[in-house]
């Protein structure tokens, strides 16, 4: 792992989870964790009496965040891999904040993704999105003709509402970048034929 990272992980990476809200004794979700350079970051700020749920589909990256996890000596980081399918195993209103950094272009049925974010999110869980690869930032696969304002859209129909948006350099696969996460929070669950 090349310098620039391993301080992403170790420290620029903790101040950012913090600035956009993540705080000690959550659980927290990663979801496309790949090789950890946010869930570590993440078990750091959280601490010993939180948990992050690292997910991702393929075993190499899995087992290296596992190896690295070991290696900083972080325990709360419980690895779940999928057959790629989008349901994620937790318990309904099982975590505090959840992640989909870097992800969302690659997911072919996005509103089932926001779904499942919303039932596993406690009440006003937080719901933080790096939407890399749309149309305004190395536009590619299902998020090339879609900018932030209509990915904003486009999550606040399934129930959540966004808080805001916090920039900064922010971890894109092995390097940084210049990026802007958007925040959103959880609604409280609609009441059958109710809006």
């Amino acid at each position: 792992m090349n310098k620039e990272i391993r301080n992403w992980e170790e420290k620029e990476g903790i101040r950012f989870l913090k600035r956009i809200g993540i705080k000690p004794g959550q659980k927290v979700l990663d979801f496309g964790a790949r090789i950890g350079h946010y869930s570590i970051p993440a078990a750091v700020v959280v601490g010993n009496r939180g948990k992050v749920y690292a997910l991702d589909k393929n075993k190499d990256p899995l087992n290296e965040l596992k190896r690295k996890a070991a290696e900083q000596k972080l325990e709360n980081i419980v690895l779940v891999r999928t057959n790629g399918s989008l349901e994620t195993g937790l318990e309904n209103n099982s975590v505090d904040a959840a992640l989909a950094y870097d992800v969302l272009h690659l997911i072919n049925n996005r509103k089932k993704l926001y779904r499942e974010i919303h039932r596993v999110l406690q009440k006003n869980g937080l719901f933080s999105v790096y939407p890399k690869h749309n149309k305004l930032d190395q536009p590619e696969q299902g998020l090339k003709k879609v900018g932030p304002k209509e990915i904003i859209k486009e999550i606040e129909a399934h129930n959540f509402y966004f808080e805001e948006e916090r920039c900064g350099l922010i971890s894109h696969d092995d390097f940084l970048n210049k990026g802007c996460v958007l925040n959103f929070r959880k609604k409280r669950e609609l009441i059958e034929g109710k809006k």
